[in-house]
């Protein structure tokens, strides 16, 4: 492979030669777009569940050259995606060594850089700059000034210069120039201010801007993308109309689709592996983690408006793990397997991950969280059995059967307790485990299969663990009919009595 060129002049040569394309960043990350999609490449590793909704209305604003923001509730991958479009340039570009702008050889802006093309020619040293230095990211906070996003005027530059302070070399580039020729991503948009969402939208639509009340003309070669809570708009701020006017495309996101694809992505981001101990976590317990989200997602007693990230499963994942790890190291057992129980001793990953309604503050977030697990389990547990016929189980508390299985018990001591239950280890071997699993397996599935009738209401569980036979209501007894001291006796016909009270 030839070496790329080291000069203006080479430059120039393989230019007009066709050997290298010039073209402006939205065009560039288009190309490139294209010729994934022909060659039927992932664009965006790594984000699931947006094959079908948010990454074709991607590929449009791409295709289009737009600007565009992506609006989604916390957790809904919306930064990771614009990191991702980084991959979409190309692998290096030519630049002016040491300028802070990455000027184009070709067409400088900087008055510095036109100088130095005016005085050497062709013989203009350039530099390569990789594609990973050509993303810029910022999180919007209220306290962003102007200087920070376009920049400001540097005194100490202009005096020891000795030039005016209105001229272009005083000017101290901020975050948007820095990103010319690249991506300028900014994070929660609405949090910025008014005033520098306004220098935003100028200097994209006219390329210039007023600094210090002197007019700065950069004509960037940038794509912007952009990121929000729609619910901020009112919230904490709002984005000012112009600017969403110069926006190209709008990009809804969304939290999974389906429990399968939000375990896909939980199993993508959670630290499974521990280094002494192998990590073998049923697909119940997995299933269970994912649907305690979007079982809190549609509570009632949870806040809509802040939504519940796809960190809740993924934290709720690593701490249950871990539980289940500090008995694996306590009971001296050679592998790690979460139970059910471990779900409700992780209670600190799910109650940070949600905000609370007025009603779920009366309830507490820790019986929130509580009453959250035991409907994912019972959603889970019915989906797996129901077509397993468990009322011998039932039986056997109804007649005053009792167990203490505490989350903390070994394996083999939690199926010794367990096995006075008449089919108790046979339906847990229904649980979608091997036909002949290890101790730690099965003690699993029997913990899954009480914790299920349990969520069912078919027994009862203490605080301590203690699971015995539900509680049957009570029917009303009706009262046997007696004579008040208002009733009396009214002579009638035929000698026949009347009671009335």
């Amino acid at each position: 492979m030839p070496s790329p060129p080291a000069t203006l002049g080479q430059l120039r040569s393989a230019v007009s030669t066709g050997t290298l394309k010039r073209r402006t960043v939205k065009e560039e990350i288009r190309d490139n777009l294209i010729a994934r999609l022909r060659a039927g490449e992932t664009l965006f590793p790594g984000i699931i569940g947006y094959d079908e909704t948010v990454v074709p209305q991607i590929v449009n604003a791409v295709l289009s050259r737009h600007n565009f923001i992506l609006l989604g509730l916390r957790g809904q991958a919306k930064s990771r995606i614009l990191r991702a479009l980084a991959d979409l340039l190309d692998a290096e570009v030519a630049v002016m060594p040491g300028c802070e702008i990455h000027d184009d050889p070709l067409e400088p802006l900087c008055a510095a850089c036109r100088a130095r093309v005016r005085q050497e020619g062709d013989a203009v040293q350039i530099a390569w700059l990789p594609r990973e230095a050509r993303y810029v990211e910022k999180l919007a906070t209220p306290d962003v000034t102007i200087a920070d996003i376009i920049g400001d005027l540097d005194p100490i530059k202009a005096a020891r210069s000795g030039l005016q302070l209105s001229d272009e070399l005083t000017m101290h580039y901020g975050l948007l120039p820095r990103a010319n020729r690249g991506i300028f991503a900014i994070n929660e948009l609405p949090d910025l201010a008014g005033k520098i969402q306004v220098g935003l939208f100028n200097i994209l639509q006219e390329g210039d801007v007023q600094i210090k009340g002197y007019p700065v003309r950069l004509p960037l070669d940038v794509m912007m993308v952009f990121s929000a809570n729609p619910e901020d708009y009112t919230a904490r701020g709002k984005i000012i109309t112009p600017l969403k006017d110069r926006i190209g495309s709008e990009i809804r996101t969304h939290y999974p689709a389906t429990r399968h694809e939000g375990m896909a992505i939980t199993a993508q981001e959670a630290w499974m592996t521990r280094t002494d101990l192998d990590v073998v976590v049923p697909e119940f317990v997995c299933e269970i983690v994912e649907e305690v989200a979007f079982q809190a997602r549609q509570d009632s007693r949870i806040d809509k408006r802040s939504g519940v990230s796809q960190r809740l499963p993924i934290s709720l994942l690593e701490n249950v793990i871990s539980n289940a790890e500090r008995r694996a190291i306590l009971s001296s057992e050679p592998a790690v397997v979460p139970r059910v129980s471990d779900i409700y001793a992780a209670l600190p990953a799910i109650t940070g991950k949600f905000e609370l309604e007025y009603e779920g503050e009366l309830r507490g977030a820790d019986n929130v969280a509580r009453e959250i697990i035991r409907n994912a389990v019972g959603a889970v547990f019915g989906g797996i059995f129901a077509a397993v016929e468990y009322g011998q189980l039932g039986d056997w508390f109804d007649m005053g059967g009792t167990l203490q299985v505490e989350d903390t018990l070994p394996a083999a001591e939690l199926l010794k307790r367990t096995a006075v239950v008449q089919g108790l280890h046979d339906i847990a071997r229904k649980a979608g485990i091997s036909a002949r699993p290890s101790e730690p397996l099965l003690a699993s599935a029997v913990d899954f299969v009480l914790e299920g009738l349990y969520a069912h209401k078919k027994i009862t569980r203490s605080e301590d663990r203690q699971y015995q036979a539900a509680e049957q209501p009570r029917r009303p007894q009706r009262a046997a009919p007696t004579e008040s001291l208002l009733e009396r006796e009214l002579p009638m016909a035929g000698n026949k009595k009347k009671y009335y009270n």
